[in-house]
């Protein structure tokens, strides 16, 4: 009697290594996916860098040159001098908290994965669970029904 798992069909074989340079391909484009998305993130990311930095300048700036006229002004209005500069003090400050939550809320990462390799992973799984049911149901192994790791 023939040992079945002796036998080598030679298109079986072929159609194992024609898999598996096709799930290499595969997991290459989708690695090249996440590395495009991850560069997206990282852009975000400076932008809101960026705007932190501006935020910072304009506060610096509009304290420096704008404080002493508006204080000047105000105080020439009839308004006391310590309550002009503060008055104009608050109204900076609040400019400057404006501008930084705008840079705060650019840099939070809420909702950045990378969605369309994962999609992609999902899809590639589903495709290669129904080829192996396809190709011999026999072959399809039994803990990867319903995996949804991904």
């Amino acid at each position: 009697m023939r040992d079945p798992a002796a036998e080598h069909d030679p298109a079986l074989t072929g159609l194992f290594a024609e898999v598996l340079s096709g799930v290499g391909r595969l997991v290459r484009g989708e690695l090249r996916l996440a590395r495009a998305e991850a560069t997206d993130s990282l852009r975000s990311v400076g932008s809101g860098l960026v705007k932190l930095a501006g935020a910072a300048v304009v506060a610096l700036v509009g304290l420096n040159v704008l404080a002493g006229a508006a204080v000047g002004a105000l105080a020439h209005a009839g308004l006391g001098p310590v309550w002009a500069a503060l008055v104009v003090g608050l109204g900076l400050t609040l400019l400057a908290l404006v501008l930084a939550l705008a840079g705060r809320s650019a840099l939070l990462l809420r909702g950045r994965k990378p969605r369309r390799f994962l999609d992609g992973l999902r899809s590639d799984a589903r495709a290669v669970k129904a080829g192996l049911k396809m190709a011999d149901p026999n072959l399809a192994h039994p803990n990867l029904e319903g995996t949804h790791h991904v």
